[in-house]
């Protein structure tokens, strides 16, 4: 899709060629585009068209906000999701965030949060199309703000209290995972960070990467992990936090929370054990959770933790050990077997197994399910059957 496309779809007759298309969503491929092409042209057809499937797609991320949103393939792919951009904003908003420059603001999923959390937002993007998407998104969802077309390294970022930007981290050769390659550059970000500011990093980033004195978040939503973000000047409030969002709200997590691998030690696997969420891995905090369940960690290179008691922690999942299995591979499979076990769920930490080819090479069969952990104890392997509690 250009930009003339898209501008075309703003219009009341491209607007209404969008509804057309939504309402024959579904329906045979040919046969929509031959009932859409009666009053448009086929290059019209295919932005509406496009943008049907984006919608359709950015309800993971926007839930009933896409609808009315619109979207760049490579900008739904990069846009923080709605859970996550809220949470941002929240914080921002805490400190009592007047005005941010969104650097890099892409099809405008931050600016739409921030915007809503109240904060008077400008978002600049090196791509015309992304900035005339973030303008447009702005506009459905009746949010003010202001969206233009500049190089992030060339603004002046003085006149707002908070900067905030969001690296690309893609090459012509895909995703890239070296700074050097970000665009703007890791020196870029590294002078941002001398002032109030939010990075929106990659959540592998390496914990030494991060300047002193600034805040580095991970966060994950529903288990799985999203991004990292790096908070600076007023806006660091520690080191290392890990921010978990799921169904029953947000949860957080910091190195103050945190006694350290010699105060909670290594135990056997007791009766309890839990695997820590992986924004908590990513932040270095399993051993905050391994305090907060009153237990300790099963190896110390191992983000497991195990403890004597039960405890339900949106920082991490907790298993009950029903009983250690032989982990040798014959061993193993003729123990399921004798169990009945016929669908297994498989687990692995610190130990060389690949789950499916594990899991076919074991031939299960029988009308039992059930949950299989393999790790490492003391330097040797060790196979737990487990169930959720």
């Amino acid at each position: 899709m250009d930009l003339d496309a898209f501008r075309w779809l703003l219009t009341d007759d491209g607007a209404a060629l969008l509804d057309r298309a939504t309402d024959l969503a579904g329906g045979p491929e040919l046969g929509v585009q031959a009932e859409l092409r009666r009053t448009a042209s086929p290059e019209q057809v295919a932005a509406a068209l496009t943008q049907v499937g984006l919608r359709a797609r950015g309800a993971a991320k926007f839930g009933s906000d896409a609808a009315a949103m619109f979207f760049t393939p490579d900008g739904l792919e990069q846009a923080t999701r709605t859970r996550v951009a809220t949470h941002r904003a929240g914080r921002l908003q805490a400190f009592g965030t007047a005005t941010l420059v969104d650097l890099g603001c892409g099809i405008g999923g931050d600016l739409v949060a921030s915007a809503r959390a109240g904060i008077t937002c400008a978002g600049v993007d090196l791509d015309p199309l992304r900035v005339a998407v973030a303008e447009a998104n702005l506009a459905a969802l009746g949010l003010p703000g202001a969206v233009m077309v500049a190089d992030v390294s060339e603004v002046d970022t003085s006149p707002f209290e908070v900067a905030f930007a969001d690296p690309a981290r893609r090459t012509g050769a895909g995703r890239s995972f070296r700074v050097e390659d970000w665009t703007p550059p890791w020196h870029f970000v590294e002078t941002l960070l001398a002032r109030d500011s939010c990075v929106k990093v990659a959540p592998g980033i390496p914990h030494d990467l991060v300047p002193a004195g600034v805040e580095a978040e991970w966060v994950s939503d529903h288990g799985e992990v999203k991004e990292a973000a790096l908070w600076s000047g007023r806006l660091a409030t520690t080191a290392r936090r890990a921010t978990v969002i799921g169904d029953g709200g947000l949860a957080t997590l910091t190195e103050d929370d945190d006694p350290g691998a010699a105060a909670v030690g290594v135990r056997a696997p007791a009766e309890f054990l839990y695997e820590p969420d992986g924004a908590v891995i990513r932040a270095g905090l399993v051993t905050a959770v391994a305090a907060g369940v009153q237990g300790g960690l099963v190896d110390e290179h191992i983000a497991y933790v195990t403890s004597d008691a039960s405890f339900r922690t949106p920082f991490a999942r907790g298993y009950r050990v029903l009983e250690a299995l032989p982990y040798r591979e014959k061993q193993l499979k003729a123990a399921l077997r004798e169990r009945g076990i016929g669908r297994l769920t498989i687990k692995k930490r610190g130990v060389d197994v690949v789950p499916e080819q594990l899991r076919k090479r074991l031939a299960l069969r029988g009308d039992n399910e059930a949950t299989l952990v393999l790790t490492r104890v003391a330097g040797g392997g060790i196979a737990l059957l487990v169930e959720p509690v």
